[in-house]
């Protein structure tokens, strides 16, 4: 694991940044990529021979959750980090509502101590608003300063107008981005599922479109009169989708990613009353699937994030109103999208990699998505030939609450490297 010299030989590169798609070697010294070519010589490096495997520039979740502090009982920095590894990221954003939330720099100081020698960067998104309450800015110059990648109340809305405008101008002058969970509190109040006929059959609560899509209006509209960029995350709607490409047309700046589950699972799932389906946003129907996918085709969606969420069994064993809304993502991520996505000719490796890399590394304005020489030495090696059934007790999640539970899945990481330091799996 020498973080001198790692030589890459024989791996099927692919990096749209700049059109690769070749089988060729990559050499990393010193932590960034030195040489990318035919026939390199070790000269000393460590060889990893990738022969048959896919080689992508390193992974980036937008959004994660690592619980730590206050849950550690479901996730730690560490145990996450593991998980994320395993599924294929270099890099990952922690989302601040923790216990105490991530509202002030000294907080991002400690999740940046904590990731040290971690198996995957870790970005701290600092919450909005003290306490995540809505109602008080933090110190977003201070803590932008002490390391924190972007700005978000994640899990809750931001019901202020004049708290979002203001928001999103400081977080623009301190060069960060915003990351909205778009939910309207007051619609989505009790809500379980996704709001139907189902929901009426099943006699739970509903959480309509409404509560997702009146935010992303009213935020779209903010945004674009102040003139700074936003960043919608989890978006599940077909409204969502066409509030967006609408904005974007009209020159907005805004970004947006969605998660896997809401790309290949619906609420018809829920019928089982299997809390590992309960989430927000929760799923959706057929349809919003479909509109979701034609927007990550046309690139109204650019990201893909897990919104990797674990729960102990204590808050998931539970009857389904009593449960808490989430669900792993870390190491299925890459699987099912090769199978749902990527294997019925929906999306190109070049595609996967620019939704889950590239993009990513541009909206938060962080290094990676890229192989590029003099670029930060950050690498997925995916072997898209193997297989492997989703068995949660043999995953490096602290928790079991998948909703990929029993799928099989096509490809295996194999391996990933950050700044050079290689991390095979087991």
């Amino acid at each position: 694991m020498s973080k001198q010299s790692l030589l890459i030989k024989n791996g099927h590169i692919v990096d749209p940044s700049q059109d690769i798609h070749k089988i060729s070697d990559i050499l990393i010294t010193d932590g960034r990529i030195k040489k990318v070519g035919n026939d390199l010589k070790p000269n000393g490096a460590e060889v990893f021979d990738a022969t048959c495997m896919l080689v992508f520039p390193g992974l980036i979740d937008m959004h994660a959750h690592l619980r730590e502090p206050g849950g550690e009982e479901s996730e730690t920095i560490k145990t996450g980090c593991e998980s994320a590894a395993a599924g294929g990221f270099t890099a990952i954003c922690a989302m601040p509502n923790t216990t105490p939330p991530t509202d002030d720099a000294g907080r991002v100081r400690y999740i940046l101590e904590r990731a040290k020698g971690a198996k995957a960067r870790v970005y701290p998104i600092g919450a909005i608003t003290r306490g995540r309450n809505g109602k008080e800015l933090v110190e977003m110059h201070d803590m932008a300063e002490a390391g924190a990648a972007g700005f978000s109340d994640d899990g809750s809305g931001v019901a202020n107008a004049r708290i979002m405008l203001n928001a999103l101008r400081y977080a623009d002058m301190v060069g960060k981005p915003v990351l909205l969970h778009e939910e309207d509190a007051d619609l989505a109040y009790g809500g379980q599922m996704n709001e139907s006929a189902l929901s009426a059959e099943l006699g739970l609560k509903g959480l309509s479109r409404l509560t997702e899509d009146i935010p992303i209006l009213r935020d779209t509209a903010i945004a674009e009169y102040t003139g700074t960029r936003l960043h919608i995350t989890h978006v599940s709607t077909r409204g969502a989708v066409e509030i967006i490409r609408t904005a974007k047309n009209r020159g907005v700046k805004i970004t947006c990613d969605v998660t896997p589950h809401h790309l290949t699972l619906t609420e018809i799932l829920v019928e089982t009353f299997d809390t590992r389906y309960k989430m927000k946003p929760p799923l959706r129907t057929a349809d919003d699937v479909k509109v979701l996918i034609d927007g990550l085709r046309d690139s109204t969606i650019d990201a893909i994030a897990t919104d990797h969420a674990p729960h102990s069994p204590e808050n998931k064993e539970v009857e389904f109103v009593d449960a808490a809304f989430g669900v792993t993502g870390f190491e299925t991520a890459l699987g099912v999208i090769h199978r749902e996505l990527v294997s019925k000719g929906i999306l190109t490796w070049p595609d996967v990699v620019r939704k889950m890399s590239l993009e990513p590394s541009r909206i938060l304005g962080v290094e990676g998505g890229t192989l590029e020489i003099g670029s930060i030495g950050d690498v997925t090696i995916y072997n898209p030939d193997s297989s492997w059934n989703v068995d949660p007790r043999n995953m490096k999640s602290k928790s079991q609450n998948t909703a990929f539970f029993g799928w099989e899945l096509p490809g295996k990481v194999i391996a990933t490297v950050v700044g050079g330091v290689l991390f095979k799996n087991e």
